[in-house]
This record gives C-alpha cells, structure tokens and sequence, in this order.
C-alpha cells in the first residue's frame, strides 16, 4: 500500500516530509490540504490528527503526525540509506538535533516565514508584524550561533553523512530569501544550505510546490 502524505506542501514542516521521501525514493501519493478551505479542520482530516496541523502520514492502519517523527519513519523505510544511523550513539546525536530544531530552531525561522510568506500568500496580509520580527531577531541570532559553530569543520550537522536532522533544521530555510531571515554573516548555514538545494531532490520538491504557489496568487 502507498503512503499517503497529508499536507500543505508550501509549508517548510511539510517540505521537510516531502524532501525526504523524495530523497529516499519513497513512493507516497501527496493529499494536499488547502488552509483557505479549512482543510485542516474537517472531520475526516481531524480523524487523522487530532492536532488539526500537518503534516500526517499514514502507511494503511499506520498513522504518524510531526513531521521530525515523520521523518524517522521514512528513514526507517530505507535503512541503509544512513539518514538515520544504525549507531545508537550517531543516531541519538541526529535526534538530539531534531529535537533542537524543535525547541530553538523551527520556531524562531517560522516567524519571518509566517511574517514574510504566509501571511501576504496564503492571507492576504501585506504588513508584517514588525514587533514580532524584531523580538524573533534575538533569538534567531542565538539560535544561528549555535548551528554556524556547530556546522564548522562538518560537511553536514552531525558530521559527513547526510541525515534527517539536515533536512529537520535545513527545511526551516526553504523560504529563507522570501522570508528575509538573515543569513548574511553565518556562512557555515549558508554553505551547507547551498549543498541542501543542490540535492535532486530539493530542486524536484521545490519545483512541485509552484502550482501551490500559483494557486495562491489568483
């Protein structure tokens, strides 16, 4: 049976989904949710993910919601891919970065993406918090320090191999041009983040989202 993803794929938690599968060669049938819709709130979804957020999996029977423990279930699909490192010891160092992206990473990032991109293409709001943003810029430059230093001397975040705490904390930085997230004077982000677009399978999901976007723009 194909998994089934339930999402809306121009969200940078649905991305990092969308771009693992895709990296790993997962087949997955997409169900897009429409947020304008009230997709999220729907019985039949809610049914799924009490949470009413996204993204969900669902494998038959099987169901996961949040997409870092998405992500595990799909490196699990393929476990020789090193995306989730077989070392008790490596592995729990790649969790203790999704965990990271949890607790310090992913929310600070989606301030300027809900400030910068969510709110002017999917609500029609045009004028950014600018309070909000300004709070957001202490705590990204906290955060930012933290993931430059530890990027130093390491091709990927906990070392040579790629992961699923790259695509975890890179994905928050899919919309990073958009969302104005600054970036200037971490280049330790900006060279591995460079190396994160440049994955086929980044640029394939990135590329699908621009109907998403289109629609949007009507």
């Amino acid at each position: 049976m194909t998994i089934e993803i339930f999402a809306f794929s121009l969200s940078p938690r649905a991305f990092k989904t969308l771009v693992t599968a895709s990296h790993l060669g997962v087949d997955y049938t997409l169900r897009e949710l429409n947020p304008r819709a009230g997709d999220f709130q729907k019985p039949d979804y809610a049914a799924i993910n009490p949470n009413m957020r996204m993204p969900t999996l669902k494998d038959g029977d099987y169901i996961v919601w949040e997409a870092n423990a998405i992500l595990q279930y799909l490196a699990l699909q393929k476990p020789d891919s090193g995306l989730l490192p077989k070392a008790e010891r490596a592995r729990l160092d790649v969790t203790r970065w999704q965990f990271w992206d949890l607790a310090h990473w992913d929310p600070v990032c989606g301030v300027y993406t809900f400030e910068n991109v969510a709110k002017p293409l999917v609500m029609g709001i045009n004028d950014p918090d600018t309070a909000a943003l300004a709070e957001a810029e202490e705590k990204f430059n906290r955060s930012a320090k933290v993931l430059d230093d530890q990027l130093k001397g390491k091709k990927f975040v906990t070392g040579d191999s790629l992961t699923v705490a790259d695509f975890s904390l890179g994905c928050a930085l899919v919309h990073a041009e958009m969302a104005k997230i600054p970036l200037g004077s971490y280049l330790e982000i900006k060279r591995w983040l460079a190396s994160l677009q440049a994955l086929p399978a980044w640029q394939k999901t990135l590329a699908a989202q621009q109907p998403v976007v289109a629609a949007l723009q009507k």
